[in-house]
């Protein structure tokens, strides 16, 4: 019997999936130009930490992630050698050691790709010429190229994870702001109408994960293929 599963109703696109970007502030990244005036303190519904509204010069404005220790109409700058101070952009061979930075580029030109959430920071570890190691907030080290960007600082919100849903139509509540599809049940979990694992006719949920008696080398792993069920007789 065929099953539609959840990765294929997500495709059909109705709204109990789809994302309700209109609600959004906006997209963030760095810095436009080389200096920018914060003329606002925003909060998104689709990002856990505060965002900083930019005003440039040209009356450009952009939408950055916000520092913990900055305020309205405090100037903010970009480049190979401004100050390192809290807010500031510069690129990671630029950085000092030991320095948190946040809203780091995967690759240079993005924008920023990572250390985004509300209380994240990373700290660079050490520097050659052709790249930079950085501690992720997750303690993972990961190399850099030193020309990608990132601000100096801890991320704003930082006390977000401390605070506790206590019951789970909290956090439906928060997901649904977000238009995120929430609770996500496993397959096993469900019922046999609803996805091949589904169903409580064994104690053991889902498909057998037994390897076939002429398996080859590699294939033959796992729960072996017995050599007869039953009773002995």
């Amino acid at each position: 019997m065929g099953k539609s599963l959840t990765s294929q109703k997500r495709g059909k696109g109705s709204p109990t999936y789809r994302v309700n970007s209109f609600k959004y502030a906006g997209e963030t990244s760095h810095l436009l130009s080389s200096k920018g005036e914060i003329v606002d303190i925003i909060k998104s519904v689709s990002h856990t930490a505060p965002l900083l509204l930019i005003k440039y010069k040209d009356e450009n404005q952009n939408l950055v992630v916000a520092p913990e220790g900055v305020k309205v109409g405090d100037i903010l700058e970009k480049g190979d050698a401004v100050e390192i101070k809290i807010g500031n952009t510069l690129p990671l061979g630029k950085i000092p050691e030991g320095t948190f930075i946040f809203n780091i580029e995967s690759t240079p030109g993005d924008g920023g790709k990572m250390v985004r959430s509300s209380g994240g920071t990373a700290k660079i570890l050490a520097k050659t010429k052709n790249k930079v190691v950085v501690k992720l907030p997750s303690n993972k080290q990961k190399e850099f190229n030193p020309k990608c960007l990132a601000m100096i600082g801890l991320i704003a919100g930082s006390g977000r994870p401390e605070k506790p849903f206590l019951k789970a139509g909290n956090k439906f509540k928060l997901m649904k702001a977000k238009g995120k599809y929430w609770p996500i049940v496993s397959a096993a979990a469900m019922n046999a109408v609803d996805h091949p694992y589904g169903g409580s006719r064994s104690s053991r949920k889902g498909r057998p994960t037994i390897a076939p008696r002429n398996a080859p080398p590699g294939r033959k792993v796992g729960m072996i293929r017995p050599r007869h069920t039953g009773r002995n007789k």
